[in-house]
This record gives C-alpha cells, structure tokens and sequence, in this order.
C-alpha cells in the first residue's frame, strides 16, 4: 500500500469537499482510498492510498484540477427540502451482511449484485405501484425497450460532455474471417482474450443505456405531436460504471430502472411531475418510510462550466431527489423528479402544434435501491412489513 497526501491550492467549505469527495475515485484507478484533511472546518488536503506508486506531482495535478473545474466555483445554495416524512424509524445495521448471509443477495462482479426472493417480489410490488401512477393516474402508455442504444442517441442526449466518467460503451470483433482466426489463434495461445481482443474491435455504435428515458426520446424523435402530450413508461436494465464506489445495493454498474417520461407543453409537463410527487410521496406515507425529497443536481463532471450547471439546477428547481434512509443520518436517493425544458425536444426534433420543440420531464426510480432502502427501515422478517405489502398479492416475475 503507498500513501500521499495532496495539498490543496485553495481550501474548500464542508460542502465543497462533499463534492470532491463523490469525484476522486474517477480521478485516478490508482487510487484505492481517501481520507479528507480538514483545517478550521476546511478542507486542505486528502491522504490517497493505492496499490501501486503514483507520481505524487502528476496526482496532485489532476485532484487540483477538478476543483479549479468542478467544485470551486460552486455556489452556496441553501438546501431546500419540499417533502418530509412524519415517519421516524429504527434502521437495521449490517443488513446487507445478512442478505448476503442468508443467500438473498450475491455478489457476482464489481457493481454487481444477484438478488432473490423476497427482494424479487419487493421489486415487482414497488415497480407495479410506480406503473399504476404512470398508467392509471396519468394514462400512460408503457413500451419495452431494447438494452442496447445507439451511441448516437446518447450524443444527442449531451451524455458525452456531461457524464463521461459513467460511460460504458458496447463492442465487437470485425466481421472479417482474418480477424475471427487471428482471434481464435490467439485465444488458443493465450487462454486470456482481454490481453489482445480489443486490437481486432472498434466498431462502438452502441453503449449500454445509462437510464430508461433516453430511448423514449429516440422512440419519439421527429415526431410532430400537434396538441398530443405523452406520458410514457419503461422498466428495463441501465448501466452506470461506478468505479470504486460501488458498495452494497446502494450503488450498482448493472441496475433496474423504472421510468415515466412525461412530453407536450410546459404546463403538462410541469403538472403530471407534480402529480407524480404527490402520489409517490403518499405511497411513501402509507408504507411509512422516513426520507424526504429535496432540491438536487445532476453529477455533472470534468467541464469548465460544471459548477454553472449545478448552481442552474438548483436554483430553477430542475430536479428533485427522494431519499430514504438506510442509516440513522444517511439517506440515499432512490428517485428523481426531472424538468428538461426544451432540451430533448429540440435534440431529437419533437414538434408540437405551433411547431415549437416539446418540454420533457421524467421521473425515475432505481428499484434495487428502494427495496433496499425500505429492508433497511423494516428488516427480513416479513411479519414486521406494512400490512398494505403483506396483505397484497406479490409478483414474482421480473417482465
């Protein structure tokens, strides 16, 4: 283990280094962990660990870099909370330790986690109570979308230039009889093919979809809808690299997603998001959860301009956050609420009936965390459950 610590070239407030903190594992692979320095309630430098030697110079470059471009110029704005739950509840410690024990849960790879029963039969009953605000409340149509998306289609969705550190991008070996033989020639000789596939791919028209939303509006592109608005839902896989922060449930490259996309005027937009909240929030309610829903932003990062999209974010109310507790004085998100303005209609050329681009919204929730958080609050033992879970039929299907 080799250790360094990096000085800071300007100090940052507790809010600050939160920041910083959720971007210095996408810094470097190198680094395997951190501890923050603070002076007189600042942060002045962090302590690195890794596995291998880092040049301490070149190290302290890059870390000083993201806070000249992410986190420096990013203003204090009160935190501004727009739901609470009257509910207080006792979290259960060491619950992942006892999924994993009783073969609830396994860990198949890095952000990879198999879940069984009952965490299945949870994420169905939370996933069909989300569908029926979308499809019931809201009329909303509901699709099944493909896994793969095209990497064009994330271009036009801005996911390049604002989440790279997220991307995972889908390959393939050159359709050439050569190229398969030298493959094959070379797997026989090696046994390893990470050590030289790569040499014989380069073909990257797909990427593995980031969140449900971005093929709606691939579905929907040039489209002229007239007076139409469209509320319309998926539930399908997404994939984020998470690299070293990937732990537990809570943070996963292989996730589930369900998802409500809300398109038409600013007004519709606007009034079935806050249609959405209220529903979800009395579901919190009846279930009793403790979490409350808050202002939030984006994790935009590496971009000169990163610090002026976070501060837009927050101060137009563009998103909001549910959070729920999975420890005394920790929350983790577990869905977000989404205004876009015109930004979706106008990249993938959706009219309305004036010819204007369309507003989009959407709202997503990642399943395996709201199971997760609400097993943290209520326990395995299925007789401690709300009534409204236990007395009601749970499905077992994933589809």
């Amino acid at each position: 283990m080799f250790h360094h610590r990096v000085a800071l070239h300007q100090p940052l407030s507790q809010e600050q280094s939160q920041e910083l903190a959720k971007r210095l594992f996408f810094v470097s692979e190198q680094i395997t962990g951190f501890e923050l320095i603070e002076q007189d309630q600042q942060l002045v430098a962090i302590d690195i660990t890794s596995a291998q030697p880092i040049d301490d110079a070149a190290l302290a470059e890059k870390i000083n870099t993201v806070v000249v471009t992410d986190i420096i110029d990013q203003r204090p704005i009160e935190q501004k909370v727009i739901w609470q739950s009257a509910h207080t509840r006792a979290i259960h410690d060491d619950l992942y330790a006892q999924m994993i024990e009783r073969g609830i849960v396994a860990e198949m790879g890095e952000g990879q986690i198999c879940v069984g029963e009952p965490f299945i039969k949870l994420m169905n009953y939370f996933d069909a109570r989300l569908r029926r605000i979308a499809v019931d409340v809201l009329d909303g149509q509901e699709f099944q979308y493909p896994t793969l998306i095209p990497t064009d289609v994330l271009d036009r969705c801005g996911y390049f230039n604002s989440f790279p550190q997220f991307l995972m991008f889908v390959t393939r070996l050159h359709s050439d009889i050569d190229v398969y033989r030298t493959f094959l020639e070379r797997y026989r000789q090696t046994g390893d093919v990470r050590a030289f596939a790569l040499e014989s791919c380069g073909n990257l028209d797909y990427c593995l979809p980031p969140t449900m939303c971005f093929h709606t509006y691939h579905h929907f592109r040039d489209r002229r809808l007239g007076d139409q608005s469209l509320v319309v839902t998926a539930r399908g896989k997404s994939f984020r690299f998470e690299s070293r922060y990937a732990q537990t449930l809570e943070r996963l490259w292989d996730f589930t997603i369900r998802e409500i996309v809300f398109i038409g005027a600013r007004d519709f937009v606007l009034d079935s998001r806050e249609t959405f909240m209220r529903h979800c929030f009395a579901l919190m309610d009846e279930l009793g959860l403790t979490g409350h829903c808050e202002v939030a932003n984006d994790p935009f990062f590496a971009n000169q301009d990163t610090a002026a999209r976070i501060w837009a974010q927050k101060v137009l109310e563009l998103k909001y956050e549910l959070r729920l507790n999975v420890a005394a004085e920790r929350t983790i998100a577990v869905g977000s609420f989404n205004f876009h303005e015109e930004f979706f209609g106008q990249n993938f050329n959706i009219r309305s009936d004036d010819e204007s681009w369309v507003r989009t919204g959407c709202v997503g929730f990642g399943l395996e965390r709201l199971v997760y958080a609400f097993l943290c609050q209520y326990g395995l033992d299925e007789r401690d459950w709300p009534a409204a879970i236990t007395g009601a039929p749970l499905p077992h299907s994933l589809i």
